[in-house]
């Protein structure tokens, strides 16, 4: 297994964006993965960050890093976002590689919170997420916000 960043490996940009709008995007919403990943390459902020997991040469999973992911709680950064690990590989864990690693550049980056909003109760509190409240999106829906500390 390895992690790719798409930052420090701008080559896999068209596989990241491809794998991010086959998995998450709508018809209406689908340029907005193009759009954010292709920018963050030439972009100085720090954020956001794409990531990809391998498995040999085969993409099973990837994630992001966020300074924001559409809810109302814009005073919380940053966010993992989009995790998705295909349905052939799921039940081994992986999903906890690329949360580690997000942790951890989020801690390098010096973050002291990593946060995530998501409609799973159960799934990320294994990964040392707790549940700190819900928040609202543009759209009208709600989510559940989780957090964690990171530590260096």
């Amino acid at each position: 297994m390895h992690i790719i960043s798409v930052r420090q490996r701008p080559d896999y940009a068209k596989t990241a964006i491809a794998f991010f709008q086959k998995h998450w995007a709508t018809e209406e919403n689908k340029m907005v993965y193009e759009d954010c990943i292709t920018n963050c390459l030439t972009s100085s902020s720090l954020l956001p960050q794409w990531y990809l997991l391998y498995d040999r040469d085969e993409l099973i999973g990837g994630a992001g890093l966020i300074p924001n992911d559409f809810i109302s709680r814009a005073d919380l950064s940053p966010w993992l976002c989009a995790l998705f690990i295909e349905e052939k590989h799921r039940g081994h864990a992986y999903a906890s590689l690329l949360i580690r690693h997000i942790q951890q550049d989020a801690s390098k980056l010096g973050f002291s919170h990593l946060y995530l909003c998501t409609d799973h109760i159960g799934y990320y509190e294994k990964y040392g997420f707790s549940y700190l409240g819900d928040g609202y999106h543009p759209w009208g829906d709600s989510s559940r916000i989780y957090q964690t500390s990171l530590h260096s």
